[in-house]
């Protein structure tokens, strides 16, 4: 399997992890082949926008070029994204971190292991649903099922 084939793999487990999460989220086309075009996912619930470069690895660190990675934060200011970097390192699972948790290696940022298990989170700590709940104290799950049932009265209504 090419590595291109691998990347577009771990995207698509990425996509799932958040749709199943009751996030909406977009594979970006073109990622990592095209400009303009400076992350792989964008991916968001109301109040929440994050733009997400996933990366997956064999190896026990990943290296991303600062230029892509200064592209990656420059697209998600334009657009009032959150930059978040998700890795996959084989056998251990995804990890999310902000990119200012990367270090410098001199040409690259790098992501060890090590810093991944020190300041990444899973996703579920990382999208805590805690942090999701509005002022007024309604969660969104409940919101979404209040809109449903909403939309459902008006198709009554119109029969």
């Amino acid at each position: 399997m090419s590595n291109k084939s691998k990347g577009s793999n771990a995207e698509r487990e990425l996509y799932d992890m958040f749709v199943k999460n009751n996030f909406r989220a977009v594979r970006v086309a073109g990622s990592g082949r095209m400009d303009n075009a400076d992350c792989d996912l964008i991916a968001g619930k109301p109040g929440e926008k994050y733009a997400i470069e996933a990366k997956s690895t064999k190896k026990s660190s990943k290296y991303i070029s600062k230029e892509q990675m200064n592209s990656f934060i420059v697209f998600s200011e334009i657009f009032g994204l959150t930059p978040v970097i998700a890795v996959r390192f084989n056998r251990l699972g995804w990890f999310f971190l902000n990119p200012k948790d990367l270090e410098d290696s001199g040409k690259n940022w790098v992501l060890s292991q090590e810093t991944a298990r020190q300041k990444g989170k899973r996703f579920s700590q990382f999208f805590s649903k805690e942090d999701n709940k509005m002022e007024n104290g309604v969660g969104f799950e409940e919101l979404d099922y209040e809109i449903i049932e909403e939309i459902e009265d008006d198709d009554d209504d119109t029969e």
